[in-house]
């Protein structure tokens, strides 16, 4: 693990310990820091699920855990403990921007954390440069954005600041993430560190049919599914273009977002409309009822950098269908054995061919299920805590 040494400059790389080092934080009775946990949007999407369970984690370690986001997006967002926000919507222009910022530092003055965690990268970006103008707590920089989902400009700063120390540490949960950030300056991937996502086990709980049921699906139809925000990197019009070919199929997406006009002009264009269900966003503690719903899980997105809601899909049982991306095959094994079946998403044939063999191979369902019961194993949510609690302890 990386430690700072005392006097150290903001821009200067954190040095190795000795490796008789001992946790800079002991467990000595005195009260646990107070963390503030920095993210751009409150919505139940696979970034907010991460900060959920690493709040509750620490603080049934002991810690204050409070949850600051810059604005609201889902209404029907699950809210963790303890939350504030800087703004009820998104800012729609220069001087509501100009007020979210105001009212982020003032929060962040007004709190005084030990530590300030943040996440995604404009949550990285904003979060760190705001917390730095207004307080001393050190910074840790959650790295969930793939390369795709950022702008050059925001890309640029996310670079700038990791090498000059904004970021005391770069927290990273992929392998692939870390190939990746590997062309970066050696200042920045000094402070980077491989921190593997947990997840809360949404084992199949009810029967089929009284799932569907909850969510009024058809009942003895196949249905193929997936949750995630709708947007274009996700690539759902290729989930929706499988629909004409097989009139039997039906398609269920849990998820909101920009490109659901989008997604809904296509279903009519194709007509597939009475095929596709939208059942917007689902809060976490729904998605085990949703996952027994389905026959198929379908993951056609683009660009990932861990691919929670497929890691759940596959340990809950469902068979998955999901684009074959280096991160996705690193993430989604267990002792070198796949848990869902690899396909070219872009590739409507090919995408069409697994989903289908999925639905009448039995035998590889039953393989890719038995390799999947590994997965809560290596992607334990006490594990992903206890890293967060060594790295606190380094920088505070």
């Amino acid at each position: 693990m990386l430690h700072y040494q005392p006097g150290a400059e903001p821009g200067d790389a954190p040095k190795l310990p000795s490796a008789t080092s001992a946790p800079a934080r002991p467990d000595d009775g005195r009260p646990k820091p107070h963390v503030l946990l920095v993210q751009t949007q409150a919505e139940n999407a696979g970034a907010q699920e991460i900060s959920r369970l690493l709040g509750a984690g620490l603080r049934a370690r002991g810690y204050r855990v409070t949850n600051l986001f810059f604005f609201r997006k889902s209404a029907s967002f699950d809210e963790p403990p303890d939350t504030l926000y800087c703004a009820s919507s998104r800012p729609g222009n220069p001087l509501a921007l100009l007020r979210m910022l105001w009212t982020l530092g003032r929060h962040i003055r007004t709190l005084r954390p030990d530590a300030v965690l943040t996440f995604q990268h404009f949550g990285n970006v904003i979060g760190a440069g705001i917390s730095r103008l207004v307080s001393r707590a050190p910074v840790v920089a959650n790295q969930v954005s793939s390369a795709l989902s950022m702008s050059w400009p925001v890309r640029t700063a996310d670079i700038v600041m990791g090498s000059l120390g904004f970021f005391d540490r770069i927290t990273l949960n992929s392998h692939d993430m870390e190939r990746e950030y590997s062309r970066y300056p050696a200042a920045y991937r000094a402070r980077m560190m491989h921190v593997p996502h947990g997840f809360d086990d949404k084992a199949l709980t009810l029967s089929k049919q009284a799932a569907r049921q909850t969510f009024n699906l058809p009942r003895d139809r196949v249905l193929l599914g997936c949750a995630a925000r709708l947007h274009p990197h996700k690539r759902l019009d290729a989930a929706i273009r499988l629909l004409p070919d097989q009139p039997s199929w039906h398609l269920a997406l849990a998820g909101q977002g920009d490109d659901e006009a989008r997604l809904r002009q296509l279903a009519d264009e194709l007509d597939v409309s009475d095929r596709l269900h939208l059942l917007g966003e689902i809060p976490p503690r729904r998605m085990a009822a949703f996952l027994a719903c389905l026959d198929v899980f379908v993951f056609p997105t683009q660009a990932e950098t861990f691919g929670l809601a497929a890691v759940e899909a596959a340990n809950a049982g469902v068979p998955s269908v999901v684009t074959d991306l280096p991160v996705l095959r690193e993430v989604l094994s267990f002792e070198g054995k796949p848990t869902a079946l690899f396909v070219d998403a872009a590739d409507h044939a090919k995408l069409s061919e697994a989903v289908a063999r999925l639905l009448t191979d039995q035998a590889l369902s039953n393989e890719l299920r038995q390799n999947a019961k590994g997965l809560k194993l290596r992607y334990s949510v006490d594990a992903m805590v206890e890293e967060y609690v060594r790295i606190l302890g380094q920088v505070i």
